[in-house]
């Protein structure tokens, strides 16, 4: 049987690579992309099944281009899930902490855990991805470097964990989510587990427009989980609306969807899930 072929922005051992394998499970097979257009563009073209792509951090916030992303190609979301990112410091296993001259690493996983790099001495090489950093430090057989990444780089290269967790911020998650083609989704499928639902529309530029569709949720029981505004770049100082709603019967969400409609212009959902679980 042939794996599951699955679109990730980056490269084999990131953290992508990492919430992808916790959502599927490890038989999986990675489609690397360089983008999350080409992550897209993989879907699309059928080099992927499914595929999953970072919308929003805890402490970065949203992913505004993938929202675009997601309204533009009307992709499927069928899933979700959270990972919380845990930056380590990776060598060669016959290397120890007062071997290391250079840490490599993506700017952001750098800057994550500049508490712990400050009083070093080390000097900090940026590159494009941890996981890549990692990947490098193996290939090259760099004594005296070492990579920060995630654990799963470590696995995949042969490289020792030498410093676990050393991020600042520990309650550090990405949301990421699960996406399929249109065509290759069922109507009404998973119905009975479904709990969670992703849209967008747009209001009019009138008064109470927008408190119109959200009190719609508050009177079918319905809990917002995430409203985020990104602009219509074809028309300028409009707004689209992303939304996602957790909700306990299926029957009052849809109600709810009826009403929201009706207030508002052009909402469309792309995706009804089952609420993400934190790995």
């Amino acid at each position: 049987m042939q794996s599951m072929r699955v679109a990730i922005q980056g490269y084999e051992g990131c953290f992508h690579h990492i919430a992808a394998e916790g959502f599927f499970g490890e038989g999986i097979r990675i489609v690397p992309c360089a983008t999350f257009r080409g992550v897209v563009r993989a879907l699309e073209e059928g080099s992927a099944d499914t595929a999953l792509m970072a919308i929003e951090n805890s402490i970065a916030g949203s992913i505004l281009p993938n929202y675009g992303l997601l309204q533009d190609r009307r992709l499927r979301v069928v899933g979700e899930v959270y990972l919380q990112i845990r930056q380590n410091l990776l060598v060669l296993p016959d290397v120890e902490l007062e071997d290391i001259r250079e840490v490599w690493s993506h700017p952001m996983a750098l800057l994550q855990c500049a508490d712990y790099l400050d009083d070093k001495g080390w000097r900090l090489v940026e590159t494009e991805d941890t996981a890549l950093s990692a990947r490098h430090v193996a290939e090259q057989g760099a004594r005296n470097a070492a990579a920060i990444a995630g654990e799963l780089p470590a696995r995949l290269f042969g490289l020792k964990v030498i410093a676990p967790e050393i991020n600042t911020i520990r309650n550090n998650h990405t949301r990421f989510m699960v996406l399929r083609r249109s065509e290759d989704c069922k109507e009404d499928e998973n119905r009975d587990t479904i709990n969670k639902a992703s849209m967008f529309f747009q209001v009019g530029h009138h008064k109470g427009s927008l408190v119109s569709v959200l009190n719609t949720m508050e009177r079918y029981n319905i809990n917002m989980t995430k409203l985020q505004s990104y602009p219509v770049p074809s028309d300028p100082f409009h707004y689209l609306f992303h939304l996602d709603m957790e909700f306990q019967d299926v029957w009052e969400y849809r109600e709810a969807v009826m009403h929201m409609s009706a207030v508002s212009d052009g909402l469309t959902v792309y995706g009804e899930y089952t609420k993400g679980r934190h790995i």
